[in-house]
């Protein structure tokens, strides 16, 4: 299923969006024009990726500096040690749309246990 995201032109090229979705999912749009989605939340801890820093096609946590990479999500620098998940992006008259993985959430342990207290597992 694709969940409409907001407009291309709202994600200025080097920017992102965040999705309220659970987990929330962070589209960013490259200086290159490419447009990834991954998971928003960094799997060392509760941060937005979607505040972080993109440089190419990687994205830096703004806590810990902890890089993944918006192609695969695979984590290009510590302390995070487990990848995001990568959600296919879809671009169609102007229009954002992800679909989202089917893949787990690899969430930091602070969110897991949040969610586990909340009654939301």
């Amino acid at each position: 299923m694709m969940i409409p995201a907001c407009r291309l032109a709202d994600i200025p090229r080097g920017e992102s969006y965040r999705l309220e979705t659970d987990p929330p999912v962070a589209v960013f749009h490259t200086e290159d024009g490419e447009v990834y989605a991954i998971d928003d939340t960094c799997t060392h801890q509760d941060a937005s990726l979607a505040d972080g820093w993109l440089e190419g096609c990687e994205v830096e946590c703004p806590l810990h500096a902890s890089k993944f990479n918006l192609r695969t999500g695979a984590v290009d620098a510590p302390p995070a040690r487990l990848p995001v998940r990568t959600h296919q992006v879809l671009i169609e008259d102007g229009m954002v749309y992800v679909a989202l993985s089917d893949a787990p959430p690899n969430l930091p342990p602070s969110c897991v246990a949040a969610r586990l207290v909340g009654g939301m597992a």
